[in-house]
Parts: C-alpha cells; structure tokens; sequence
C-alpha cells in the first residue's frame, strides 16, 4: 500500500507542501533564492516552522527579488528584527542581504538556476530509498555546492543546509519508494 513520506506527518500545511512542492524540480532562479534563503533561515528550527512564517517572509523581503534586497542596509536590517512575523536574526538577515547580493553576480555571469543545477548534472538524482534511515544529510553534491555558494558570499549553507534545499528543489528525488510522489516525479525526470 503506498503511503506519503512519513516526515510531513498530518497538519494539512505540511502534506500540502509534502505532495505539491517538495522535491518537484524547480528551475525558476528567484525561487530557488527563496528556498535556499528559507532554508537558511531554518537552521536550528524545523521546517514547518519556517512554512508557516512563509507568507510573512515574503512580504518581509519584498518577494525575495534579490534585486531590491541587494541594496538594504542598516535601516533594513532593523527593520526585519522588529518584524515579529519572521525569524528575527540578525546573521540570517544580513546573510540574506549577502546572498542578494552574490545571486546577482553569479545570475549576471550565468544564471542561478544553471549555476546550482550543474551539480547534479542537469537533471534530479533518482534515489530510491525505502526509510528515512537511508537518507543521507548530506552528499558530494552537497558539499559541492556549498563550497560554491560559500565562494560567492552566500551565508547558512552548510552542506546538511544544501542538502536539505536540494531535497526540497528537487534535484534529488528523497521521496520514500512507497510514497506516490516518488514515482510520478520519477517519472518527470
């Protein structure tokens, strides 16, 4: 009998995020930005935590257009740490501003979305593993990729972190085998 993921258990945000985002490629660079800013922003917490707060960061941050975070300051940054709605810290925040600012350069030499999918060839890694024992929290690509985005300035993105956003992107395929979405994004790819 196939089953969801056990992770996403049943708050009906969650199986949502669970079976209509999680792991479904996403090949938008303004969105992979978001992500790896939320992910970010999750360290320490759990996900559902950041899911809920989704909305209000979105607004917090203009949409996450790096073109507009790019250019905030001090003014900014207070701003956000009076902003009850997100996760308030200060190294996360100015992490974000950073970020803003590296995703411009490496979307003007030759875009985000190509510039991370590379590290898996183009194409989401088919795994297939049937518990979540198996699943590693971080891999070669991972660390790859965060040494890269490390390089060019991005904050909070340890390869456990990169990980995690990789899962989410859908550059790997983590769905357990029993659960229905690993075969229809299995056969996506």
């Amino acid at each position: 009998m196939e089953q969801r993921c056990t992770w996403c258990g049943s708050d009906p945000l969650y199986v949502a995020y669970h079976d209509h985002e999680w792991g479904v490629p996403e090949r938008d660079g303004r969105a992979l930005f978001e992500k790896l800013i939320l992910d970010g922003f999750q360290a320490g917490l759990s996900w559902i935590t950041i899911l809920r707060k989704r909305e209000a960061f979105r607004a917090a941050f203009a949409g996450f257009r790096p073109e507009i975070i790019a250019t905030w300051g001090e003014a900014e940054v207070q701003r956000l740490l009076g902003d009850a709605g997100i996760v308030r810290h200060r190294g996360k925040i100015e992490g974000t501003i950073a970020g803003a600012q590296a995703y411009l350069r490496i979307e003007a030499r030759e875009g985000f979305a190509p510039f991370l999918w590379r590290f898996v060839g183009g194409n989401p890694i088919q795994n297939c593993f049937a518990s979540m024992a198996e699943v590693p929290t971080e891999t070669a690509q991972s660390r790859a990729m965060s040494k890269a985005l490390k390089a060019e300035g991005f904050k909070f993105c340890g390869p456990t972190i990169v990980y995690a956003f990789m899962q989410a992107t859908g550059m790997v395929n983590d769905h357990m085998t029993h659960c229905p979405c690993h075969a229809r994004l299995a056969a996506r790819a």
